[in-house]
């Protein structure tokens, strides 16, 4: 267990993991988000995804006639 100087309840895995959320956020606001490269493949991505779903769905369509 942890020495508890200032009367505080000991650490539980609950604590333990909202410290470890809170760091995580605070590194992530550091970080300064994803650079415009990164949003580019992104957009790019969603939109090849798209595009194969509509097709996909075409083809299908026009088997099922």
């Amino acid at each position: 267990m942890t020495d508890n100087s200032d009367d505080l309840p000991p650490d539980n895995e609950t604590m333990r993991e909202v410290k470890r959320a809170k760091a995580r956020k605070e590194a992530a606001d550091n970080k300064g988000g994803i650079g415009w490269k990164t949003a580019a493949g992104i957009g790019i991505g969603s939109a090849a995804l798209a595009a194969a779903l509509i097709y996909a769905n075409k083809a299908r369509k026009k088997d099922s006639d």
